[in-house]
């Protein structure tokens, strides 16, 4: 972690800019690019003011930077990006796009996203990455140049073909059981979040209902219309607070959302593991065949046919072989059969690569996994802790405008 790039260099994504341009469709579009700015830390600690580097990108060059990482390390958990688009929106909240309060919650999880990757172990050392960050032009050239894209299709293609393992590794199994729950949990959750803050707001905005009514009931009270007024203040102020207070929580469900988010990238590996092991159990099948087809060709029998010194008239390997690979001479023969032992050397050497390959990757799929459960553990901890202290700090407000307004109510 000394050597991670988060150590190095200071990240931010400081600015969200509304653009209009031409698609590859030579369409014009709206679409908003995000300031991405880099400082690097050494020169700080040595007492200069290091220069800041800056350079703008999309979402979609987000995106496909994420895909890169994803097909480039399949054994690791890739952080997610934030949403496109809004979703599990209180009614009262814009699920639009060009919104600026969700451009700017946006903003803050592509500063995010960039600091998780700058943070790992593995991903910060990728040079794509550092291109992205510090490289203004050619950096999609770069990224199209490591092929990515076909290993992406050629995966997708190999996931959809993979047959079950008969005998999967259980820790893996057990991943995917809770990569599932995980996602329909706080799925759940942030949709009950939702539903708690469209009855919040109503009731918030109700107190501006007694804000009213003590105000025009001040105006026909002599003796008791400075403390109806007063009240009446308050309950407005408090029922003005609820736009900020809601905006502030969908922060947290923002950290909600990207675990959420987390469940389909904890799925794409153990997707990605049981693909290699189906690659190796394929490898052991054809390394069988071969070993089979090779002791055919020796035992005793096919030899004895091969000759024609066999007396058996029901049936005749002699004439199958014909058949199969037409009159043969001994040249022949041996000649096919060191083709044979060729074939099962090779398939020896690639099924061993693919085996030491395979336990490779599973041990680093797993250490990655064992990583990503400790962040998780404390992220939602703290997200959730934070939760918890905003809807505390919420009442104990609600308390002090009805203290307030019975300290108005007894000065009457």
């Amino acid at each position: 972690m000394e050597d991670c790039l988060a150590k190095k260099m200071e990240i931010t994504v400081s600015e969200a800019e509304k653009r209009t341009g031409r698609n590859a469709m030579n369409m014009q579009e709206t679409y908003t690019a995000y300031l991405i700015e880099t400082r690097a830390v050494e020169s700080q600690s040595e007492g200069q003011c290091a220069p800041v580097d800056s350079l703008w990108r999309r979402y979609s060059e987000f995106e496909l930077l994420r895909n890169y990482l994803s097909v480039t390390y399949p054994h690791i958990v890739v952080p997610p990006l934030p949403e496109k688009r809004a979703d599990f929106v209180w009614h009262k909240l814009s699920a639009d796009n060009m919104d600026p309060d969700f451009v700017e919650r946006r903003r803050i999880g592509l500063e995010n996203f960039l600091l998780r990757v700058a943070s790992h172990p593995v991903l910060c050392q990728d040079k794509i990455f550092y291109s992205f960050l510090t490289q203004e032009g050619g950096w999609k050239e770069m990224v199209n140049e490591t092929g990515f894209q076909l290993k992406a299709d050629s995966r997708l293609k190999a996931l959809n073909a993979t047959f079950r393992v008969k005998n999967p590794d259980k820790r893996f199994t057990e991943l995917k059981h809770y990569s599932d729950e995980l996602q329909s949990v706080i799925s759940h959750l942030l949709r009950v979040r939702a539903r708690v803050a469209d009855r919040l707001y109503g009731v918030y905005k109700v107190h501006g209902n007694y804000g009213r009514v003590f105000s025009e009931w001040s105006a026909i009270e002599k003796e008791m219309g400075d403390g109806l007024q007063s009240a009446g203040h308050h309950m407005d102020v408090y029922a003005a607070s609820i736009d900020d207070i809601l905006e502030e929580e969908e922060h947290y469900a923002d950290q909600l959302k990207e675990y959420l988010f987390y469940a389909e990238a904890l799925r794409y590996v153990q997707k990605c593991i049981a693909q290699m092991e189906a690659v190796v159990l394929s490898s052991n099948i054809v390394l069988m065949l071969h070993l089979v087809w090779y002791r055919l060709l020796f035992s005793k029998k096919w030899k004895f046919q091969c000759c024609g010194i066999s007396t058996v008239r029901t049936f005749s390997l002699k004439g199958m072989t014909s058949k199969l690979f037409g009159q043969e001479t001994p040249e022949q023969r041996e000649a096919k059969i060191k083709v044979l032992e060729e074939q099962i050397q090779e398939g020896e050497e690639q099924l061993k690569s693919k085996n030491l390959e395979g336990r490779d990757f599973v041990k680093s799929a797993w250490a990655d996994i064992e990583r990503f459960k400790e962040q998780k553990n404390h992220d939602l901890k703290e997200a959730l802790i934070s939760y918890a202290v905003m809807q505390i700090s919420m009442c104990k407000k609600g308390i002090q405008v009805w203290t307030n307004a019975k300290e108005c109510f007894s000065k009457m």
